[in-house]
């Protein structure tokens, strides 16, 4: 029995030396400090997020596994395993609100292929299809206005007598049913953050007018980054359009 408690401490031993090596090597690599889209608002007062911003390492080969890894591919994790990657920040990956990864993902890929990106546009004019390289550089975050509380959260009234607070949540809910978004996102019901009470008001309460106004705030006013883009078309006038972004966004 010795025996075989010994060759688990020193398993434990070889792990814990191979993980401080592999953080030495990480905390090595060049770093740059990038902003989040929310500017931080969405997180607690006192939450390292909360200043707006994260630090992320360049990516290296090693990290080109990652987003080939056709398991992460297939279950869309794949730029989530990339960010918790390169992220640097200790102890925020998890708290990161989905609003925020796109713009993180869009500076991972300028830190290691540059900002050039050629995407597949229609024209409107012509109904074509064109190839056009965009800046990345030159996208912006969306304007955000909202000021929240010191939880991060964000009031909205519902009328007279019903004040609700919101979230920008790290993570999607499995349910893509509405009142499983609206579970998702609601963290109070006027006095109450019981989570029995918001299904209720959800439930019995929250008539649909009014949850579809709602729904159009959160949307309206949600922070990220904006992709929409002017670009040149057929015939040498200019549109603005938007633009896909997959797992090609990190190859040529």
């Amino acid at each position: 029995m010795s025996k075989m408690t010994d060759r688990i401490d020193n398993q434990n031993i070889i792990n814990l030396a191979r993980q401080q090596y592999e953080n030495e090597k990480r905390n090595k690599l060049p770093t740059v400090v990038v902003p989040l889209d929310s500017a931080g608002k969405i997180y607690p007062v006192g939450h390292p997020l909360r200043n707006g911003t994260v630090e992320m390492r360049y990516m290296t080969a090693y990290d080109e596994d990652i987003l080939t890894n056709v398991s992460y591919i297939n279950t869309g994790i794949v730029f989530d395993k990339l960010l918790e990657s390169v992220i640097m920040t200790p102890n925020v990956f998890n708290d990161i609100s989905v609003v925020d990864k796109l713009g993180l993902i869009i500076r991972a890929r300028i830190l290691a292929y540059g900002s050039e990106y050629t995407v597949t546009v229609v024209d409107p004019k012509s109904g074509k299809e064109l190839e056009r390289t965009i800046n990345l550089n030159k996208l912006k975050a969306k304007p955000f206005t909202l000021e929240s509380n010191e939880l991060g959260e964000f009031a909205y009234e519902v009328n007279k007598d019903c004040i609700i607070f919101f979230k920008y949540p790290s993570v999607d809910t499995a349910d893509d049913s509405i009142s499983g978004y609206l579970k998702n996102i609601i963290t109070q019901v006027n006095d109450s953050r019981d989570e029995t009470h918001i299904e209720n008001f959800i439930r019995y309460e929250f008539f649909a007018g009014e949850s579809k106004r709602f729904r159009k705030h959160v949307t309206d006013n949600m922070p990220g980054i904006d992709l929409s883009v002017e670009l040149e078309g057929e015939n040498g006038d200019t549109f603005i359009t938007g633009f896909q972004l997959g797992p090609q966004l990190f190859w040529f």
